[in-house]
């Protein structure tokens, strides 16, 4: 399953023309790294892998979301992705990016994600930072 997440990440990834790439780091009980695109403004697909483990413990998810609010100072999103490996399931990630200086390139952020495996459902909390590499950091 970690193959085709993988693959399905990669494909949204270079299907993108007007895209910026982002990363990002998640501080929670499960914490992870994030590696990004932003298409259009509004739609992210993100790979994510845990951090702070073994390497065969390491989990994977593929998620992507949609900004339903993009404001200057704050993006409100939701989105929908799976994870594998480690508590492999369903991703539901629901969170915010605030941008407090002049440039969008730096921001903070959080998350609610319940991921639902095996009949089982955990509830993930994360908060953490966010950095774009785009010249223009203002969109």
């Amino acid at each position: 399953m970690r193959k085709q997440l993988v693959l399905i990440f990669c494909i949204v990834s270079i299907n993108s023309s007007f895209a910026q790439f982002g990363v990002s780091i998640h501080q929670s009980n499960l914490p992870f790294i994030g590696f990004n695109y932003e298409v259009a403004d509004r739609f992210v697909p993100e790979l994510r892998l845990g951090v702070d483990t073994n390497l065969e413990n390491m989990s994977v998810e593929a998620v992507a979301t949609y900004q339903f609010i993009n404001k200057k100072d704050v993006e409100v999103y939701v989105g929908l992705g799976g994870r594998a490996n480690n508590i492999a399931g369903l991703v539901v990630p629901i969170g915010a990016h605030f941008f407090p200086f002049s440039s969008k390139n730096f921001g903070f952020h959080i998350e609610l994600a319940p991921i639902v495996y095996e009949g089982s459902t955990i509830v993930r909390g994360s908060w953490g930072i966010r950095y774009r590499f785009k010249e223009n950091g203002n969109r």
